[in-house]
């Protein structure tokens, strides 16, 4: 029977490449950078005429001048039955006035710009399999709710409070972000994110007249940078990278305050609890100055949990009956699903498969992410998952 079903999904999603290529081009065209949430009302009302047209009713949550959210539940909602989260976000690197230099374009078989991969193409994708469910009256054990947040690429400041709350209600979360690589690989890991500033404070001095009576924070840096390269370990996933540094007077002056700002990676939750005791328990070895730290481990890993390996296992079987391949990968980059992760079964990559995501060669190839778009629809209409 659900080889049956997957033959008609696939027959359904592939005839949509006119429905795709026209929402992403709407959605590409409604410019969105996360810095300007004031810009941001064209591409909510084109995803709310989008999903009212499978059947679903869309209210906006968020901060009143601020990043503004869509959230979405089928107008027709059965009581009584789980639900499924169906996530993804609307906003994008690329400031206003992109699209004029680096419009969309449609290639044979691959959608051009910006924000086109990562991730409105996924959004278009999202609302194929919606009308794939709608058209072949598919039935859905789990009932769909769409969260669609407007500063995912600036951290999801204002809608995790809303994504953690969702998570913790829903069977399952499935995170419209880009693929992996060209092949198309699900991400089932990604790798915790933590930012840290330290700060030295010393004393000013002549550095030819009176060096000694100065403390360089300089140098301190340079003892507390090694300390922090020291704790990579590329074989266990854990990236520890000083990126920026600053400090000092002039060239003459021993520099009375310094800082550097430091991005840490890490595969599981032990390692980045055990990294950020590490940092935080440095002491300066430079007489007369001091050190500041601040920061922690904002964001968890989406880590390769029972459950998570489940959905894995209910996304490779649907694969099997559609005739795909899939494969898995683990993303150095956090998402909105490394959040539902910690609450909810989470399978993340089910979005466009293309290449170039915050780079000016961005794109997306439309038979493969319709294809998706079939996996996706298994996936909604898959039995809830066993505890």
């Amino acid at each position: 029977m659900r080889t049956s079903i997957a033959s008609r999904v696939l027959d359904y999603v592939n005839g949509q490449s006119i429905a795709l290529t026209s929402l992403t081009k709407a959605l590409v065209s409604a410019e969105s950078p996360s810095a300007c949430p004031e810009t941001h009302g064209d591409v909510r009302r084109v995803l709310k005429l989008a999903l009212a047209e499978v059947g679903y009713e869309t209210r906006e949550t968020g901060v009143p001048d601020g990043p503004r959210h869509v959230f979405a539940v089928p107008a027709d909602r059965p009581k009584g039955r789980p639900s499924q989260l169906l996530l993804g976000h609307c906003d994008t690197v690329w400031p206003i006035g992109t699209v004029g230099s680096r419009p969309f374009a449609v290639n044979d078989n691959i959608i051009h710009g910006p924000g086109s991969f990562d991730m409105k193409g996924g959004l278009a994708q999202l609302i194929v399999a919606l009308s794939a469910i709608r058209d072949l009256e598919l039935e859905m054990p789990a009932v769909p709710v769409v969260f669609i947040n407007a500063d995912e690429e600036i951290g999801s400041h204002t809608s995790t409070r809303y994504i953690r709350w969702l998570a913790q209600h829903v069977d399952r979360a499935l995170v419209l972000e880009p693929a992996l690589g060209t092949r198309g690989d699900l991400k089932t890991a990604r790798k915790g994110i933590g930012h840290f500033t330290i700060s030295a404070f010393g004393k000013s001095a002549h550095a030819g007249v009176n060096p000694e009576s100065g403390a360089s924070t300089i140098l301190e840096l340079s003892h507390v940078i090694q300390t922090l390269f020291s704790l990579n370990d590329v074989e266990q996933g854990i990236t520890v990278n000083v990126g920026t540094i600053d400090g000092g007077i002039q060239p003459n002056v021993i520099a009375p305050h310094s800082k550097a700002v430091v991005d840490v990676r890490v595969p599981t939750v032990e390692a980045g609890e055990e990294i950020e005791r590490i940092i935080h328990a440095m002491e300066p070895i430079t007489p007369n100055v001091r050190l500041q730290i601040e920061g922690s481990m904002g964001k968890p890993p989406m880590e390769s949990t029972p459950r998570n390996r489940r959905l894995w296992e209910l996304a490779k079987q649907a694969g099997t009956e559609l005739g795909l391949e899939l494969h898995e990968a683990r993303a150095g980059r956090g998402s909105d699903g490394n959040t539902t992760s910690q609450f909810t079964a989470t399978l993340d990559g089910l979005g466009p498969v293309g290449d170039g995501a915050h780079a000016v060669h961005e794109h997306l190839l439309i038979d493969k992410t319709l294809v998706r778009a079939a996996l996706l629809t298994m996936l909604i209409i898959a039995p809830p998952m066993e505890d």
